[in-house]
């Protein structure tokens, strides 16, 4: 009744938020009298179904969302097991088995277990191909269903089909998923001497002393500069957005201001007494980079503090603040708006933001945008495009595969090959691919019907080699030395060091 009672609150609350009451009645007599509307209905609803009504269905898969969608498409309902989830973010400690893997269509290869995990106390090294979960094969699924079983399977005890390489028998191995803690910063490593690169996952609360740990261990304040990668990162917690930024502001400047039709308006600084580092920094983003990632992204440009570089970004400016409700569950509910010192709003108008989950929210319901000023200017009166989300200075997009790099990749060639490759091999950090693999790589993939014309090879080969010596560096030096290898062939990143490198003025 308590998870009941809860339900049929919140649906109260927000049909009166919806639907205004007439100017005669009191805020206290609308409540009633939707409360009333609403349980008449439920009642009804209850004794004469022809098939028993789930009440946990009913409300928080229906009544619930379905209100929530009249207000904005960012304003949630959480049941228990989201609820749950959302604090596992705030705490960096996740539900999993703590296994790198290599997802492709029909196969899952692993590329490291992490240290005192369930997949390496479980045996599993790099190499391993995961065949089947829980009785599902993985052959038999798409993308995009497998990525589905995998994040399912992390939530009770998983049994897993494994093939080893070089060995045909076949090995069932169980996991049991535990707290696994993990870092925000998951990758910090030099592009060239003197040169950081850091990676930004999300912004959680430990976020900003991860990064400024990072940046301490790869030079601190010896750095000629800095790339900060936060592409594909949603956001998070806007305390460790304004705590990133302020690693690289004066002290007292300006990071965010936040206004609302029922919320004061205040603005965040930089805290008096702090000592901000002054290399050069590049900031990469693109259009999954979102919300707290657009903060720094956008805080940075403004103050002419960061060369933005990459594809425009998401434009998710909203203040949503969370109410706990009983039995674990939760409300999110849009309450102001994010702006950045120019004064542009981040908040993109919701039509555009369909891609994220927002197809059935109604155009006549979108809020005004608050960004109807052009005329925004950075410290130094540079302009910078309003509109919402934020638009590099330096525009660059990953490379497009050819039709032949699109086979390798999509086959799992790479991965594949270098599974049977490193077997016997020494790979130390200063390895590099010699030309016997290459033509090794070249008869494998021909005993695969896998067979480029001669000129085809040619202008691939480049291309070939970087992506062996990626897959060797993950399988046997780990998935970091690997990614050190893909930064040096990857656009946005180079634009980035580029930037960072440039002579002031």
């Amino acid at each position: 009744m308590t998870r009941l009672f809860t339900a049929l609150l919140a649906c109260a609350i927000l049909s009166a938020a919806a639907e205004p009451p007439p100017q005669s009645q009191t805020g206290t007599d609308a409540d009633a009298r939707q409360m009333k509307r609403f349980i008449d209905a439920w009642q009804i609803l209850n004794e004469n179904t022809a098939d028993p009504v789930n009440p946990d269905q009913a409300f928080y898969q229906g009544a619930i969302p379905g209100l929530l969608r009249h207000l904005d498409p960012h304003s949630v309902f959480f049941d228990p097991g989201q609820y749950t989830q959302l604090k596992q973010m705030e705490s960096s400690n996740r539900k999993g088995f703590g296994s790198v893997v290599s997802i492709l269509p029909g196969r899952v290869m692993v590329l490291q277990a992490l240290p005192n995990t369930p997949s390496e106390k479980a045996g599993m090294s790099p190499g391993d191909e995961i065949l089947a979960v829980n009785n599902y094969r993985l052959d038999r699924l798409e993308f995009e269903q497998i990525i589905e079983l995998l994040n399912e399977s992390k939530q009770r005890p998983a049994q897993l089909v494994v093939r080893r390489p070089g060995n045909a028998r076949l090995v069932d191995i169980t996991l049991i998923p535990a707290d696994v803690p993990t870092s925000s910063v998951d990758r910090a490593f030099l592009l060239q001497p003197g040169v950081g690169y850091v990676r930004v996952t999300g912004f959680e609360q430990k976020t900003g002393h991860d990064i400024q740990t990072a940046i301490e261990r790869l030079g601190g304040r010896t750095l000629k500069g800095l790339v900060i990668d936060l592409r594909n990162n949603p956001g998070g917690m806007v305390e460790a957005a304004i705590e990133t930024a302020s690693l690289f502001l004066k002290p007292g400047q300006p990071i965010l201001s936040v206004k609302g039709r029922n919320v004061a308006e205040t603005i965040q600084r930089v805290a008096p007494g702090t000592n901000p580092y002054t290399f050069p920094v590049a900031v990469i983003v693109n259009e999954k980079t979102a919300s707290a990632s657009e903060i720094v992204a956008g805080t940075l440009q403004d103050h002419d503090r960061a060369t933005i570089v990459g594809e425009p970004s998401f434009g998710k400016g909203l203040v949503q603040s969370v109410y706990p409700l009983s039995e674990q569950t939760g409300l999110a509910l849009t309450t102001s708006l994010y702006y950045i010192p120019s004064g542009r709003s981040i908040q993109k108008p919701f039509s555009s933001q369909r891609a994220f989950g927002a197809e059935d929210f109604a155009l006549e319901n979108t809020a005004t945008h608050p960004n109807e000023r052009t005329d925004f200017k950075t410290d130094s009166g540079r302009p910078v495009p309003g509109g919402g989300g934020i638009v590099p200075d330096v525009p660059a997009t990953p490379p497009l595969f050819t039709q032949f790099q699109n086979v390798l990749e999509g086959s799992g060639s790479f991965t594949a090959f270098a599974a049977e490759y490193v077997r016997g091999q020494k790979i130390t950090p200063d390895w590099e691919v010699p030309a016997k693999a290459i033509d090794q790589f070249q008869e494998w993939l021909s005993e695969r019907r896998i067979q480029p014309s001669l000129q085809e090879w040619i202008r691939n080969r480049d291309f070939v080699e970087s992506r062996l010596k990626t897959e060797v560096y993950n399988l046997t030096l780990g998935v970091e030395k690997g990614d050190e290898v893909e930064a040096r062939y990857d656009p946005p990143v180079q634009k980035a060091l580029e930037a960072v490198l440039k002579p002031a003025g």
